[in-house]
């Protein structure tokens, strides 16, 4: 079983490159969800620096992991805040460009700390040729890309711009709540560049039935089994407290979540790649670096906001304390 000493060994062995959105996140609680025609009063909580990739990039930053962050910089007053963010947080984006605002999302949470988004797509989804030739990943980096920009207008270039580069690299590739609107024809494409896939519960059952094909009960172990024999690549489910599963060409395991108390879940699941990147960055199993995702996912779910993640000191702290709670 991975323990908090292991946090000592996180170290950039492997090269990680995150591409992504670097966007604002306008965050409310909600007592209940707007219908049509509905007007809900809504409890501000703030204004935060969000993003599937930034989040990544923050969380690998906390763990002392550093990553090459292509999140594009527009020009606007979203732009302005974000800039302003990635200063405070100590994190450099390469890529720039004047074609617009970065986009910004509405965040509401509900008392039992899910959440539902409300997004506008700014720079982040506008992905052209100019700016893919300004970054360049060293051999053998880990990538990092989110379902969010594979579904945008821009989805098939960064899809050309992968299925081009003459080094040898590793994807990983969060879906999101995008997936089902992903083409049969770009899941072909990205799931022939063999990448590492981690899913939450509801993206676990829509592969089951959608791109498996199956129309029995859906189950965690019988994905995973599947899965790896159709697609031989590896997956990751999961499955908020009850853990997360992994498979890989050698193994597959489920590995517990620490036990903590939600407060809302927005990020959880980006720290949680985040931490699996900082894992396998140092050299580490996919199954070590699960582990130390379950462990990053739990804490940010214990705070408000979505770029809370630890740094080591406070991962080792929170970590110690809920082995002892066990």
């Amino acid at each position: 079983m991975l323990t908090p000493d292991a946090l000592q060994s996180l170290a950039n062995r492997v090269p990680v490159m995150v591409i992504g959105a670097a966007v604002v996140d306008v965050i409310a609680d909600a007592y209940t969800l707007p219908h049509r025609g509905s007007d809900v009063e809504l409890h501000q909580q703030g204004v935060n620096v969000g993003g599937c990739a930034l989040n990544v990039a923050i969380a690998l930053h906390r763990l002392g992991i550093n990553s090459v962050n292509a999140l594009p910089m527009g020009q606007g007053v979203w732009a302005s805040i974000v800039r302003d963010k990635l200063n405070e947080y100590g994190i450099i984006s390469v890529t720039e460009t004047t074609k617009g605002d970065n986009g910004w999302c509405l965040a509401l949470v509900e008392p039992d700390g899910e959440r539902t988004f409300l997004s506008v797509s700014g720079v982040e989804n506008l992905w052209d040729a100019q700016m893919l030739t300004a970054i360049s990943p060293p051999a053998d980096s880990w990538i990092y890309l989110s379902g969010y920009q594979l579904t945008s207008r821009s989805g098939d270039v960064l899809v050309c711009w992968l299925e081009q580069l003459d080094l040898p690299y590793r994807l990983l590739l969060d879906f999101g709540p995008r997936l089902a609107d992903l083409s049969d024809d770009m899941f072909a494409r990205v799931m022939a560049l063999k990448p590492l896939v981690t899913v939450n519960r509801e993206e676990a059952a829509l592969l089951w039935r959608e791109r498996l094909g199956q129309t029995t009960s859906y189950d965690s172990t019988q994905l995973l089994q599947q899965w790896r024999a159709r697609f031989a690549c590896p997956l990751v489910v999961r499955l908020d407290r009850e853990g997360a599963g992994f498979c890989d060409e050698l193994h597959m395991a489920w590995i517990n979540a620490l036990p903590t108390t939600v407060v809302d879940t927005i990020g959880a699941g980006d720290s949680h790649a985040g931490g699996m990147l900082a894992g396998l960055a140092s050299g580490w199993s996919l199954g070590q670096s699960v582990a130390l995702g379950n462990a990053v996912a739990s804490y940010v779910v214990s705070h408000r906001g979505g770029d809370c993640a630890p740094d080591g000191a406070e991962l080792r702290d929170f970590w110690q304390k809920r082995l002892t709670q066990q």
